[in-house]
């Protein structure tokens, strides 16, 4: 993520990043959409919650320290920042960051940090209960988004700035932390009833299209908008996230139609994201010709990645681990060999002559991150799931989580799989389930 010295705000660059920050806030409740539709009728609602709601934790984690760790000066060793301005302190509308104002800077990494939260939901999907997901996402944003935040873009971060390891706009702290702590969730809750026994296919597939298209257009935000400012640079890094979303989305359904004949729609978004993925660490480091190769690097591994899950039987629900850390390690480790001096002022790959030595700064990023985000995540998963169980009932989950957990269902007909309308004396019992969780 790049920044500027400058001592005042400049108008063309702020209402870029104004227009960046709202597309990506948007792209949680594209992510929404895009879970809420992976999921059986019966959890669609639950799904979409779990998204919405980490809108409203992580703003207020965000706001009351979130920022001033991540971005406040280094406390020590480039491990975390201070506390100088917990709760926002300082951060008038005449203050500056590079050429936009700080408080328009801090909003917009606000929003990495909420999606990131929301896209661990996805690893846990139909299972998990909601009142500790309410306590999870808090811990969570203050004890791994917000030290590795600190680690890659934050002043003095010891990422990139001891190591010098590069990562444009989320690789670490966005795709692979999320994936990692997906993993680490997914062992700590086991897995669904029936999974490896019964289809659990998604139940509409044009919402999984329509959010993953918003997914899409709100990473032009994500990716452009790491720019902070409205230059030559956010063009190119604007073309190479396109270039990679459409490799990926080619690479996944080369791989289904080889392996199974048939190029799908689900097959078609998840490769799209993939290469999304893949491309957000280096859609700052690499040209155009290498935006193209990541994305469809992303889009074959991770179409190959999502079947791991039966073989080494965790219940990854939605991807999450298949999809952001196998993508997001996958665009990682490739600015070591396709970054070009042109885009990153000097550092080169291996493809250009740099040799080995950026891909191992890459590959000791990964791996710390990786291991640290996976290891705190199972920490706080495991003490949840022994103070208030982090697991909803096998009734709950047997019934679906939209009725029994929110007294509400998504569609009028066929919520319990059955065809029929829910009867009103339904409710009465979900809630007494609801009570229990």
């Amino acid at each position: 993520m790049t920044t500027f010295a400058a001592a005042h705000a400049d108008t063309g660059d702020t209402a870029w990043l104004l227009a960046a920050t709202a597309l990506v806030l948007l792209m949680t409740p594209g992510l929404a959409l895009f879970y809420g539709g992976m999921v059986r009728t019966k959890s669609v609602l639950n799904m979409l919650m779990m998204s919405f709601v980490s809108i409203a934790l992580v703003t207020v984690v965000w706001l009351a320290c979130g920022y001033s760790l991540a971005f406040g000066e280094d406390a020590g060793d480039g491990l975390i920042g201070g506390l100088k301005h917990a709760g926002m302190a300082g951060l008038g509308p005449d203050s500056v960051q590079g050429t936009v104002p700080t408080l328009l800077f801090a909003t917009f990494q606000l929003t990495f940090a909420i999606i990131t939260a929301a896209l661990v939901s996805g690893a846990i999907a139909d299972r998990a209960k909601f009142s500790a997901w309410l306590v999870f996402v808090p811990l969570w944003a203050v004890l791994v988004y917000v030290p590795v935040s600190h680690w890659v873009w934050g002043p003095g971060g010891w990422i990139a700035h001891h190591l010098g390891a590069l990562d444009f706009a989320g690789g670490l702290p966005v795709e692979i932390t999320s994936g990692a702590s997906g993993l680490a969730l997914c062992l700590v809750l086991g897995p669904r009833l029936g999974f490896k026994k019964d289809a659990m296919r998604p139940h509409n597939l044009p919402m999984v299209m329509l959010g993953a298209g918003l997914l899409w257009f709100g990473w032009f935000g994500f990716n452009a908008g790491s720019a902070l400012g409205a230059n030559g640079l956010a063009a190119a890094v604007f073309l190479n996230t396109l270039a990679a979303g459409c490799t990926g989305l080619l690479g996944w359904l080369f791989v289904e139609q080889k392996r199974d004949g048939h190029p799908t729609t689900l097959g078609a978004a998840s490769g799209a994201v993939a290469g999304l993925v893949a491309i957000t660490p280096s859609c700052g480091s690499v040209s155009l010709l290498g935006a193209l190769v990541v994305g469809l690097a992303a889009g074959a591994v991770c179409s190959y990645a999502v079947s791991w899950k039966f073989k080494l039987n965790y219940d990854d629900s939605l991807d999450v681990v298949g999809v952001h850390l196998v993508g997001g390690i996958v665009g990682t480790l490739l600015i070591g060999v396709f970054a070009e001096k042109a885009m990153t002022g000097g550092t080169e790959g291996l493809l250009y002559g740099g040799g080995l030595a950026q891909l191992g700064k890459q590959a000791v990023a990964v791996a710390v991150v990786g291991a640290y985000t996976f290891g705190v995540t199972y920490g706080i998963g495991k003490l949840l799931d022994k103070v208030m169980g982090f697991r909803a009932t096998e009734e709950q989950e047997h019934t679906g989580l939209d009725l029994t957990v929110h007294a509400e269902t998504a569609y009028d007909h066929g919520v319990l799989g059955h065809g029929a309308p829910v009867s009103s004396s339904v409710v009465p019992s979900a809630q007494k389930v609801q009570s229990q969780a």
